[in-house]
């Protein structure tokens, strides 16, 4: 039997928070509901407590249950706390850590494993604000349930739809089968992204801490002469994003840099190059690393630089290329080679399927494809595809900022 404490959001999908508490009861879990103000909308405490067998929390003023601080009691005495539907507003105030009603305080003072359900309208659900504030909940260990995609209350299609419960209670106690009745013991299942139900889980700044995680950003400059080179567009912002990213999550931080003019973020070493030459040397040297995310842009080839300025009045320049050394292929076969070796794809066409390829090609475990046809390199957006062993994974396009918090969320959850 599991004590889940359980948190109703405000928004229409509160009514399926009754046959959820029905189910996980049937399933013998005990259930104490938290009804927010916005929930209390949808759903009276009277049907919540009349289908829990349990007394239906409501206000943080309550005299009774506050001389004795119940609030901290609540967060405390359960095995889980289930936040069921979460809006938009209920996720932000706790990305911020807000906490100016029960359910909040509640969530700040609790020690125990938190599961987040969202339920919204599809906009709201894909806004950059939003998301940002989902991978701001992840990276501190809060396992969230992304919603399902369907029609909505308000006519609209997409991502945003509450998941059925019998789907929720499948996630978080996976022993109960559909609510047929059969009963989980424990939490364990939840292990992969927290501790176990007696300790905390990890702190934003803890997630990683121990591990070392090697970043490679901006393009690399090839010489042709003293004055010209071969370049592309690579900002290198994508980069330094995840770098901080990382840094932010507790990990040891080796930042291998080509020319750019960002400010090194905090907590990270920072090596700067030029070459890809250079760039691969000072790759190897900071091995051995825990992950190592290959995001530089850099030129395949390189030219024999002539010593001299090349003149207009010689006529065009004959160059001589040879290739380059191909950094992710050399980690892939390397005797030192990362726990996880994530690399990236710039494409402009047939974008997963090019991806693809070269994450088999170069023994990856991860690319993280984008279609550089637009304005993506250079900008302050990205719009990406994980490619994994298990497919590939579209995200909505965010900020860069976003995509390097979405993509430490994975390697954290990985790693666990």
């Amino acid at each position: 039997m599991s004590r889940i404490l359980l948190i109703v959001g405000g928004g229409i999908a509160a009514y399926k928070a009754a046959e959820l508490i029905r189910l996980a009861r049937k399933a013998g879990h005990m259930v104490t509901p938290v009804l927010t103000a916005g929930g209390a909308h949808f759903v009276t405490p009277m049907s919540l407590a009349a289908l829990a067998e349990s007394p239906v929390y409501t206000s943080l003023w309550d005299l009774k249950d506050e001389a004795e601080m119940g609030h901290i009691q609540l967060s405390r005495a359960a095995d889980l706390v289930l936040v069921c539907p979460a809006t938009a507003d209920l996720v932000a105030k706790m990305a911020a850590g807000i906490a100016d009603d029960l359910a909040t305080t509640l969530l700040l003072a609790t020690d125990k494993p938190v599961v987040v359900v969202p339920a919204m309208n599809v906009r709201m659900w894909q806004h950059a604000a939003t998301q940002a504030n989902i991978a701001a909940l992840r990276t501190r260990g809060i396992t969230v349930i992304d919603p399902d995609e369907g029609p909505m209350a308000c006519g609209e299609y997409g991502p945003g739809r509450l998941p059925e419960p019998a789907a929720i209670l499948a996630q978080i106690l996976p022993d109960t089968e559909s609510g047929s009745g059969a009963v989980g013991a424990t939490l364990a299942p939840l292990a992969p992204l927290h501790q176990p139900a007696a300790s905390p889980p990890p702190r934003s700044g803890e997630a990683l801490k121990g591990r070392h995680i090697l970043v490679t950003a901006g393009p690399t400059h090839e010489p042709i002469d003293p004055v010209r080179m071969i370049a592309n567009r690579s900002s290198g912002k994508q980069g330094f994003a995840i770098a901080a990213a990382a840094a932010q999550a507790g990990a040891r931080v080796t930042l291998i840099a080509g020319p750019v003019a960002l400010p090194t973020p905090g907590g990270v070493a920072r090596i700067d190059v030029e070459t890809a030459d250079q760039m691969a040397a000072a790759v190897e040297a900071a091995l051995p690393a825990d992950v190592a995310i290959l995001v530089a842009a850099v030129a395949d080839w390189k030219v024999v630089a002539s010593a001299r300025k090349l003149k207009k009045a010689d006529g065009a320049p004959r160059l001589e290329f040879a290739a380059n050394p191909d950094i992710l292929a050399t980690l892939g076969q390397h005797p030192d080679r990362p726990r996880l070796l994530i690399g990236f794809a710039a494409e402009t066409d047939n974008v997963v399927a090019n991806a693809s390829a070269k994450r088999l090609a170069k023994n990856a475990d991860w690319i993280v494809a984008n279609d550089v046809s637009g304005d993506v390199m250079g900008g302050d957006h990205n719009r990406v595809h994980l490619i994994t062993a298990a497919g590939a994974k579209e995200c909505p396009e965010a900020t860069k900022e976003e995509v390097a918090q979405y993509l430490i969320r994975r390697i954290i959850e990985d790693l666990a």
